[in-house]
């Protein structure tokens, strides 16, 4: 966000909509009405019409809105998708916005800006930039547009400089900016902590097994624990995944992207709670000491799982981590795991599956993730597929033997591993943007970071 440039005055965005359409229209002079016809634009959604001025530079943008939907709010992704349409230049939005929508607009702006571009030679660089709206929180637009870059970088960079190591380096550097507490438990020190599924899914890979423990905050305040999954890389282990389903398992570290971002927020925005986050971050490779199918597993729980599938290591990681975190009964414990296909046959890329036992808790999130265009889908934790998990020699299986309902199974097995917590949530995401979309390039999406983070605001700020 910047004021304007002496050289190139700030350019006026006007947001329209077609019913205010032919009222602007008819106030305008006679080149712009003609430049509007030409171009056909009646303010339809996603439209934008440039008006030049006597240079040939743009002197107005206008950005249709379609029609006009009392209950839709100002959209994040409107901002994200004009800044990456705008040519080069400032602009100032034309008319104001109430706060929150300002904040909105202004946030997606920033999101539009995003590039990921470490690996390509270097190019011209764009500068679309907005005069900050009256009554937009600058600390905010701050705030998410530092933690939803962290998250994008952390994905979207191949695991070949994406190592447990390094991702765990990342959420330290993170700790350390903020004063918080940390520790990182590596390879074999992973058995003397009692997290023993965690060192059994990654101890076959070139890089050690990890786990990064980050706590802040006043202990005397409401515990919420954030636990992610991060897998650098997943070749399925022994049952190996097919080439073409291996091409984006850089992105399998998706959830702790997600956490780690989401405990950036928390803490640069001081909300009043105790905050503690677990991420366990292995790869899941392939070696003569690799976890095998058929195999019995310890867990910190104390409970044995037998290895259904070696394919199915998320929730092996995760449910040591979650024992961890439910041992000193939180307030909330969230996890965030990019866990299963099912997820995404049952609801696409674009919609992360929510499980939760608490109904309230659940609702909330949902109207945070409406209210910040940042959405989730509810799904069922159905207690009649629990016995899909039974084991004839184990506590539990980490597999079901049907194909069906993989998503809930995976959310049945998290929900053993968790008795204490007054509230727990469980989040199934994707944490990938598959097609290209104005403000959105192929490439990491951090899903539920602005959910969250407005649930929470909404559930403990003071």
């Amino acid at each position: 966000m910047t004021a304007s440039n002496s050289n190139h005055p700030s350019i006026p965005l006007k947001l329209l909509h077609e019913e205010d359409f032919e009222q602007w229209r008819a106030a305008q002079e006679e080149p712009v009405r003609n430049w509007a016809a030409t171009h056909g634009f009646k303010a339809e959604r996603n439209k934008l019409l440039l008006v030049p001025g006597p240079q040939g530079r743009p002197v107005a943008a206008i950005v249709g809105l379609g029609k006009n939907n009392p209950r839709e709010e100002m959209s994040f992704w409107l901002g994200a998708a004009v800044a990456d349409r705008l040519p080069d230049g400032h602009y100032h939005l034309a008319h104001g916005l109430p706060a929150n929508a300002a904040t909105q607009f202004a946030a997606g702006w920033a999101y539009g800006q995003y590039r990921f571009e470490r690996y390509k030679r270097g190019g011209p660089q764009r500068s679309v930039q907005l005069q900050l709206p009256e009554g937009a929180n600058a600390s905010e637009v701050e705030r998410l547009r530092s933690a939803t870059t962290l998250a994008r970088d952390l994905v979207n960079t191949p695991a070949n400089d994406m190592s447990p190591e390094a991702l765990a380096n990342a959420a330290v550097e993170v700790a350390r900016r903020y004063g918080a507490r940390h520790r990182v438990i590596i390879g074999d020190d992973l058995l003397k902590e009692r997290l023993p599924a965690v060192h059994a899914v990654g101890r076959a890979a070139a890089v050690a097994p990890r786990l990064v423990d980050i706590e802040w905050g006043d202990a005397s305040n409401p515990k919420v624990t954030l636990v992610g999954k991060g897998v650098c890389f997943d070749t399925g282990g022994l049952d190996i995944k097919p080439g073409a389903s291996m091409l984006l398992m850089k992105k399998d570290m998706g959830g702790a992207a997600v956490a780690l971002a989401l405990a950036q927020i928390i803490m640069d925005a001081k909300l009043p709670v105790r905050l503690r986050v677990l991420l366990p971050m292995v790869e899941n490779s392939i070696a003569g000491n690799a976890f095998r199918p058929g195999d019995v597993l310890g867990t910190r729980k104390g409970l044995t799982v037998e290895v259904g599938n070696t394919d199915a290591e998320g929730r092996l990681i995760l449910c040591d981590a979650l024992a961890l975190a439910d041992e000193e009964q939180p307030d909330l414990l969230i996890d965030t795991a990019t866990l299963t296909g099912a997820a995404r046959v049952a609801l696409g890329p674009e919609l992360p599956a929510l499980f939760s036992d608490d109904d309230a808790a659940a609702e909330e999130v949902l109207r945070a993730g409406a209210a910040e265009a940042d959405p989730l889908w509810r799904m069922p934790l159905w207690s009649g597929y629990d016995d899909e998990l039974s084991s004839k020699i184990a506590d539990v299986n980490n597999v079901s033997t049907s194909g069906f309902s993989g998503s809930i199974i995976a959310a049945l097995f998290l929900r053993r591993f968790v008795s204490n917590a007054r509230t727990w949530l469980h989040l199934d995401l994707y944490s990938w943007n598959g097609k290209e979309r104005p403000g959105r390039p192929v490439g990491a999406e951090p899903q539920t970071v602005r959910a969250l983070y407005a649930f929470l605001k909404q559930r403990y700020a003071r």
